[in-house]
């Protein structure tokens, strides 16, 4: 089982959601890319994970360029905002998904609350990926 997980930036949700579908299951292959990938990972998406024990530190944040020619079970996309688009892949893809959430990068305030906006996107993202497991991986092992 492959899987993609795609946004614009690569540095946030879909890293988060990598980490998340990673840790429920060692044996699927999860990647993740931007359409324009930054090369870092945010550090408050490092940050929020490394509290509930899932460590992202290693990820790349990686162009989607970088897997047009594999083949893939499913392509994901996690943008949610109307601040940006959701990519379009091009490649071998047998299911394509959105599951879309908020940047919590856009989050102004204090620090606090922005943090408190990464743990509710972070948690949102968990439960969504958690039920998409279960519907389409584990369930039909």
């Amino acid at each position: 089982m492959k899987i993609l997980i795609l946004c614009t930036g690569n540095s946030c949700r879909s890293q988060m959601a990598h980490g998340f579908l990673q840790s429920f299951d060692p044996e699927i292959t999860v990647c993740s890319a931007g359409t324009e990938a930054t090369g870092k990972l945010n550090s408050k998406a490092v940050e929020v994970m490394k509290e509930i024990g899932i460590d992202i530190s290693h990820h790349t944040s990686d162009p989607v360029e970088k897997y047009l020619d594999d083949e893939w079970d499913y392509v994901i996309t996690v943008c949610g905002g109307a601040n940006e688009n959701c990519p379009t892949f091009l490649g071998k893809v047998k299911n394509r998904l959105h599951i879309g959430f908020d940047d919590p990068t856009y989050s102004v305030g204090s620090e606090d609350f922005i943090m408190s906006e990464y743990r509710r996107v972070r948690d949102e993202i968990k439960d969504a990926f958690w039920k998409f497991y279960l519907n389409n991986i584990k369930n039909k092992k």
